[in-house]
Parts: structure tokens; sequence; C-alpha cells
């Protein structure tokens, strides 16, 4: 596929064909990803390509919880854990949050035909702003390249997919279940399949609308 075509269709999709993937394309879909820049070049990722069923499953289950989580925030109105935020009233959606449906996508995750877990070693992550007062998100540069990486390549080989990072809301469970050690974070889950239909072109702001030139509230910048 061509690369804009790539980059244009690559949005998030969560409903596979029936059809499964082979090895060979899941391992040359990661031999292209491993391409990515990180900081300093150093092996910040690792990837676990979760078969096993029980432990399929047992991901499924953790998944749900922060899947129900976030379908409350986003129903409420709120922004899912934005660093901003009312945090009283967030607390307060959270809290009935369990009989909220977590979704078909949640409820069948044990089922898609590939399953990446992406990790981030801890003792390789270049995190600038790691000391700073506010938010801290450096040094998500050094894996989510890759990450998306692996989004571009599977579109490459006409797959699709979706890149989550609900399992932030349960990691301790989700790496007693996969056997990772605390030095390593979860990055994302990537789940990848064929598509059931091909995907379209989803809507986002045109470039005039996020962009401006010399500072936030100047001029919207334009090819002319």
């Amino acid at each position: 596929m061509e690369l804009t075509a790539a980059m244009r269709t690559a949005g998030a999709t969560r409903e596979f064909a029936d059809r499964p993937v082979s090895d060979e394309v899941v391992f040359g879909i990661l031999d292209v990803a491993r391409f990515a820049r990180s900081g300093g070049s150093r092996p910040v990722w690792r990837v676990i390509v979760v078969k096993d069923p029980r432990r399929r499953r047992r991901l499924r289950d953790l998944f749900r919880h922060g899947s129900r989580e976030y379908q409350a925030l986003k129903e409420s109105g709120l922004v899912a854990w934005a660093p901003i935020t009312d945090r009283e009233r967030e607390a307060d959606v959270l809290a009935g949050a369990s009989g909220v449906p977590a979704g078909d996508f949640a409820d069948h995750l044990d089922e898609v035909p590939v399953l990446l877990i992406v990790l981030a070693d801890l003792r390789e992550l270049a995190a600038m702003d790691r000391d700073n007062d506010r938010y801290t998100f450096v040094g998500g540069a050094t894996v989510y390249p890759f990450a998306w990486n692996v989004m571009l390549a599977a579109r490459d080989k006409g797959l699709v997919g979706v890149l989550t990072t609900l399992f932030s809301r349960t990691e301790p469970q989700a790496r007693e279940a996969l056997g990772i050690p605390e030095e390593f974070s979860i990055a994302a889950a990537i789940a990848l399949g064929h598509p059931v239909a091909e995907p379209a072109e989803p809507a986002r702001a045109e470039v005039e609308e996020f962009t401006s030139v010399d500072e936030l509230f100047g001029p919207a910048f334009t090819a002319s």
C-alpha cells in the first residue's frame, strides 16, 4: 500500500474478519516496525505476542474494567483521564462505572486475530520532562513511534487494527498475567486482523484549524 494511503486509513478499527493472520505476516510487520526511532537508539521496546487462550481471557477481563471506565467518562462528557479536568466529577463517574457496558470489542478482545502488548523499558526511557511540575509525556516519544510503525506496517499488509492504552488502568494485574517485571511498563496493546470492509479516511480537523504562525493564537498556517 502507498504510504499516504496507509497513513490516511490507519485509524482505529475494532472489528475483524474471521480470518487468521499468519506468524510470518506478524513477524514481517515487526521486522519493518523495528526501524522506528528511539531516544539514543536504545532498546526501549519489547513486544509480547499473546497466543495462549487462558492469558488472552485474563487480559480480556482486565480490559473490560478499563473499557467500562472509559465509556462511563465518555458518556458523562468528560475527556477520559485528562490531565486538567474536574477530578471530583471524574471520581463520581468512575465510582459507578461497573454498571456501564464494556463494549463489543472489549468483550471479545480474547478473540482478535493478533494481540500484541508493547512494553517500555523504564531503565532505557529518555523522559526529559520527568521532574517537571506538570503531567509528564515526553517519554512516550521513545516508544510510540514504534507502536505506530506497527500500525502502518500492518496497513501495508492489508490489515487493520487499533492501538489502545487501557491496560494502564489495570497494569499490575496485566503484568502478573504476562510475567512482566516492574521495570517494564505497558505502553500499548495492539489488536490486528483482516478488515470486514476497507476502512475509509476518518474525519479530522483541517490543517488550518490546528496550526498557527509564530504564536499559539497567531494566524493559521496555509499553503499560500
